[in-house]
């Protein structure tokens, strides 16, 4: 089943929420690491390094391959352009209106 831009956007977003998520992709955004080295360099267990990055697959931030008896996850640069362009129109939209809201507090003398 695809996932709609919408819903992929979304679990993206709920994804970035998770600070040990986002310490998962600053280790991944140096290079290619399996899961038993991600788990080395956090306080959480192996398992729970799975259970995050199939969240982040989900979300498609990450990606993976098997080597061997290992799988290797990376970032994917798609999902977070995915992501990029959500905030980049979100911020497109609210800055007028914030300036706008700010002129017109002026105008007030507020």
């Amino acid at each position: 089943m695809r996932q709609s831009l919408e819903s992929t956007r979304e679990i993206a977003l709920d994804a970035l929420g998770s600070a040990v998520r986002r310490q998962i992709l600053g280790i991944l955004a140096a290079g290619p690491v399996s899961v038993g080295d991600i788990a080395e360099q956090l306080p959480v267990s192996r398992p729970a390094v799975s259970r995050h990055l199939r969240l982040l697959t989900r979300a498609q931030l990450v990606t993976h391959e098997r080597r061997a008896t290992r799988n290797v996850f990376r970032l994917n640069g798609d999902g977070f352009q995915k992501v990029r362009s959500y905030l980049d129109e979100f911020w497109d939209q609210a800055l007028p209106r914030f300036a706008a809201r700010a002129e017109a507090l002026e105008r007030e003398g507020r």
